[in-house]
């Protein structure tokens, strides 16, 4: 019997965190071996030369998972049918640019997106944005989609958990795969908090592993929250396939039941949360998903004085984001 393919949009496809992403996208590795996949490309129209540059690789890789590929101009055309959306595309942060002007530079673009996933994706997709501030223009493109369910969104925080548990590996002398339940709260942003109290290498608390513990707030936590810059300054360019390789990880935690060992981070809708987060942020928690289908918040985490500071000084710097582009957001918020 043959499997009806998933339908996967991307925006920004021909940048170099679209590029990282959709070949392992088409080989089968994110949705598995024996799921079609049909890929819709958006970017703007000075990019199509160099997106259709990309699709002749597709077609020459001849991966068999990959059902059909198109590029589009028109978001609408783009999200048609769309079961995941991965909203790569934005403007970039220029030399002496604030982060409020950033937000306000970006509102359009999610407005326009936002509106047109509401009128032409399919009814069970999911929406995960990578574009920065990943946080805020998931709360602008959520609010112009009214018909798209609140628990459908998700802005990307699973690169500073990556980062996180990297850092913490490294510091215990362990295998990544040995470091479990590293949460990131709040916003993708220097106030973000990678929860190290709840951490947990080779089965023990990551603060017992680590004794140096004034390591933990005076390295790690701002090295995982600067890092973005980091790389920047190393570099000349900003993350990309370690970017890419986030979001796809983000998607397999949200599709694949969680661990009963382990949880994973992503910026979601503040709606009842139980950790008092203030309703109507896209803000990051610690989730963990039973069926591949819905979510939840792990609850009932302790949370010390200083956690919850930081959990607090995040949440104040949404709201602030959240003001300066209150006029930009629509009838869903």
């Amino acid at each position: 019997m043959s499997v009806s393919p998933i339908k996967v949009a991307i925006t920004g496809a021909a940048g170099q965190i679209g590029y990282a992403m959709l070949f392992r996208i088409a080989s089968g590795e994110v949705f598995g071996p024996n799921q079609p996949v049909a890929l819709s490309l958006l970017e703007i129209p000075a990019a199509l030369p160099s997106l259709q540059g990309t699709l002749m690789e597709l077609e020459d890789c001849a991966f068999p998972l990959l059902a059909e590929v198109h590029a589009y101009d028109d978001a609408e055309a783009a999200f048609a049918g769309a079961n995941w959306v991965i909203l790569v595309g934005g403007m970039p942060r220029k030399d002496g640019m604030s982060r409020a002007d950033l937000i306000r530079a970006n509102g359009p673009i999610f407005t326009t997106q936002g509106k047109a996933l509401n009128a032409a994706a399919a009814a069970d997709v999911r929406v995960l944005v990578v574009a920065n501030p990943c946080n805020t223009n998931c709360l602008i493109a959520k609010s112009h989609a009214p018909t798209i369910p609140s628990d459908r969104w998700f802005a990307m925080t699973r690169l500073d958990q990556n980062r996180a548990i990297a850092q913490l590996a490294r510091k215990a002398g362990v295998g990544v795969g040995q470091v479990k339940k590293v949460a990131v709260w709040g916003n993708h942003s220097d106030t973000q908090y990678p929860d190290y109290g709840h951490a947990v290498i080779n089965g023990q608390p990551a603060t017992s592993v680590i004794t140096d513990h004034d390591w933990f707030l005076n390295d790690f936590v701002p090295t995982v929250a600067k890092r973005g810059g980091a790389v920047i300054k190393a570099r000349g360019a900003s993350s990309a396939a370690s970017a890419a390789n986030a979001a796809l990880d983000t998607i397999k935690s949200c599709i694949t039941p969680t661990p009963a060992d382990d949880w994973f981070s992503a910026g979601v809708f503040s709606n009842g949360n139980p950790y008092g987060i203030p309703e109507g942020l896209i803000y990051s928690m610690p989730l963990t998903t039973a069926d591949g289908r819905t979510w939840n918040v792990v609850p009932g985490l302790e949370l010390d004085g200083e956690a919850r500071r930081r959990i607090e000084v995040s949440a104040q710097e949404l709201l602030s984001e959240r003001d300066t582009v209150h006029d930009l957001l629509g009838p869903a918020i």
